[in-house]
């Protein structure tokens, strides 16, 4: 069995191959990772970063990314604006989105982690401070993390998946994988 920590840089797909638009390839895992019979136990966005498994395993690959397994998934979410206890607890109670009615989460204002610059930097506004939340979730519905700040009212200029279970994206620069 193989199974690979590969922290995920701003910018690419969470795929082998970019079956997008002709003439304007994207950067995929295949940029970065070398190594036959390995695929994605879930999904990251394109504009998000951090922590992704791959494996060979297709048991452990359904562990990690079936929601009925609930394997938590730790994000650092870099929002606009200061989150009040309100807005923490919204999460912590769970959000009514389009597609129903999200997991509690686990959520709390942290400082600011000390990461790995990302290219292009973010945008910040002089006029409008910025923070940080530490948002822990077993599900991952798409752009879940995002839709779910952003209904509280704090929206996301910078999403990075630290962990997924026990394992985490420490010691990993970006665009950096070990073997497990």
């Amino acid at each position: 069995m193989t199974t690979i920590l590969f922290n995920k840089p701003f910018g690419v797909l969470s795929q082998f191959t970019d079956k997008g638009t002709e003439g304007s390839p994207r950067e995929t895992l295949s940029n970065y990772i070398d190594l036959a019979g390995v695929y994605p136990a879930g999904r990251l966005d394109r504009d998000s970063e951090g922590l992704m498994v791959l494996t060979d395993d297709g048991r452990l690959q359904a562990k990690i990314a079936h929601p009925k397994f609930k394997k938590p998934k730790t994000y650092l979410v870099q929002v606009e604006g200061t989150p009040s206890q309100t807005q923490l607890d919204a999460l912590r109670e769970g959000i009514e989105l389009k597609d129903g009615m999200t997991r509690p989460a686990q959520a709390e204002e942290i400082a600011p982690p000390d990461l790995w610059s990302r290219t292009p930097p973010v945008r910040f506004r002089k006029t409008v401070p910025d923070s940080w939340v530490k948002l822990v979730i077993t599900e991952g519905r798409n752009r879940q993390v995002r839709r779910m700040t952003a209904h509280v009212g704090l929206p996301c200029l910078r999403l990075v998946r630290w962990s997924v279970g026990e394992w985490d994206v420490s010691g990993l620069t970006s665009g950096e994988w070990r073997q497990i």
